[in-house]
């Protein structure tokens, strides 16, 4: 008898961690053990793995007066999941002398069926993304995962769907081809956006649209204010019609992290994500946790767009909680088994009625006046000066919503404008070498290295900073909104009126 390695892998938060398989078979009483701090599904492991490697046309150890020991290193790193059923086969199968193959810079990562098919597994994409910087070569998947594997580099991957076709592989006895890698030139056919809203059927309300487009060309934070029915809900699921589609990059990274979470319900995720999760959600389900941390709504909107309907409605120690994500663009999950950081890269987008009541003072607002301090309250000082862009969502004319024919502009002719922005932002913080993408990311050395502000426009900004009273953080993030102005005007420099217009979205609305 003898002992066999093999190799696999998974995730602790998005991180790669290898674990090694190690099978080792000696003489006496049948015993099939599992060791290695496994959950309950690496525990049941063992019968799957028999039936597996019986039902594939080997001897299943069960059939043979042996005992077995797998284990998987490293011992004190808790396994979590039945990823790691392929890579245990294999291994026994090769102690046991069934199979030869070299297992050096393979990786194994898969579910077996009963038949010995090979399932699809989560948190997939990651893993291979890494794959290569922890020395390996190659990897084989289970077939349903291959157009996610596609978007990873630097590692011949084998997308197989049973024991047997990767046995026949590895013993050279018919030999697999690799999928093909996609990559910036050949990138998925675009799908067509599963989008609910088209902005040419948002009637009035041009002031919130403004404020929208501007908010997606520089990635900032808006609030939304107005009574209940004139479309904040509307404007806010429209808002992703004008997002532009995702890059290769954000593409791997949004997918990646949707495959770890166990929240992937498509193959690729070319679109920015769109999270509305209901006011009564929890803390650790909006900034993630657990006993071994998971990521929350706010990193699953990484990239794209966390919606926060009836805001105030959300308990306050959520609401608090978005501070540090919402400066940082990440969290920080600490844990008693750990700590994970989790991008959190997201428009924020947040709506809310005027009071308790929804009608506001101009529509006859009944609530009392502790009443409303108490809803205000709910929206703390540091949270309102996170928001870059606050709009008022007012009641629309009714010969506005009767018209048949609208002049609004449609989602495409907005979503031009901002791409445009984009790339000008892209490119000025490519030229100083910022690995940053967005306005809104810019610290203030940024501010210093890339943001050009006319002498006027200066002035006015000082003035009006003094008589608002705006922190400095507020003062800065002034300037962001005003720099994606003028990249939406196509401006190279920061005018007065692009001041004056990032001020007027300053102003708190309640």
């Amino acid at each position: 008898m003898s002992i066999a390695i093999t190799y696999s892998a998974q995730l602790i938060g998005l991180k790669s961690e290898i674990v090694i398989i190690e099978v080792d078979i000696s003489n006496g009483l049948h015993s099939f053990s599992v060791v290695g701090l496994g959950d309950r599904a690496v525990e049941e492991s063992k019968d799957r793995i028999s039936a597996a490697i019986k039902n594939s046309g080997f001897v299943s150890p069960k059939q043979k007066n042996q005992k077995v020991v797998i284990s998987l290193a490293p011992a004190d790193i808790r396994k979590e999941g039945p990823s790691f059923d392929l890579a245990m086969a294999l291994a026994y199968l090769k102690a046991s002398g069934e199979v030869g193959f070299d297992p050096n810079e393979k990786l194994f990562l898969g579910e077996l069926s009963l038949e010995g098919n090979i399932r699809k597994i989560n948190g997939l994409l990651p893993i291979l993304c890494q794959a290569s910087a922890h020395g390996f070569t190659s990897a084989f998947i289970p077939k349903d995962n291959e157009r996610e594997a596609s978007l990873a580099r630097n590692i011949k991957i084998y997308a197989v769907s049973s024991i047997k076709e990767i046995v026949d592989h590895l013993i050279n006895r018919n030999s697999l081809d690799p999928i093909s890698i996609r990559n910036s030139v050949g990138y998925p056919a675009r799908r067509s956006r599963e989008m609910t809203n088209d902005m040419s059927i948002i009637r009035g309300n041009e002031t919130a649209k403004r404020g929208l487009e501007i908010a997606a060309a520089g990635a900032h934070n808006i609030l939304m204010c107005g009574p209940p029915g004139t479309g904040k809900t509307m404007l806010a699921k429209s808002f992703c019609s004008i997002l532009p589609e995702l890059t290769y990059e954000q593409s791997v990274e949004v997918t990646g992290i949707h495959s770890a979470a166990h929240a992937l319900r498509e193959d690729l995720i070319i679109n920015p994500p769109f999270r509305s999760p209901h006011h009564t959600a929890s803390y650790p389900s909006i900034v993630g946790g657990g006993s071994f941390p998971k990521p929350g709504e706010i990193t699953l909107a990484h990239r794209g767009v966390l919606f926060l309907d009836e805001f105030p409605e959300f308990d306050r120690s959520v609401i608090e909680a978005l501070r540090q994500p919402l400066e940082d663009r990440t969290i920080t999950i600490s844990r008693a088994r750990g700590v994970i950081t989790f991008p959190a890269q997201c428009i924020l987008i947040a709506s809310m009625n005027p009071c308790p009541c929804g009608l506001g003072k101009e529509m006859g607002c009944v609530c009392s006046e502790k009443t409303l301090n108490h809803y205000k309250r709910k929206i703390s000082g540091p949270i309102m000066d996170r928001m870059d862009v606050w709009v008022s969502v007012t009641k629309i004319d009714y010969d506005k919503l009767s018209a048949k024919n609208t002049s609004d502009e449609s989602s495409s002719a907005i979503s031009a404008r901002i791409i445009t922005a984009r790339l000008r932002q892209t490119k000025r913080f490519q030229e100083k070498g910022i690995p940053i993408f967005y306005n809104s990311e810019m610290d203030a050395q940024n501010l210093d290295l890339c943001v050009k502000i006319a002498d006027d426009a200066r002035t006015i900004l000082k003035i009006s900073a003094e008589k608002f009273g705006l922190s400095g953080r507020a003062f800065h993030r002034v300037i962001k909104v005003a720099q994606t102005i003028a990249d939406l005007a196509r401006e190279e420099i920061i005018k007065k009126d692009f001041i004056l217009e990032a001020l007027q979205y300053r102003q708190k609305i309640f």
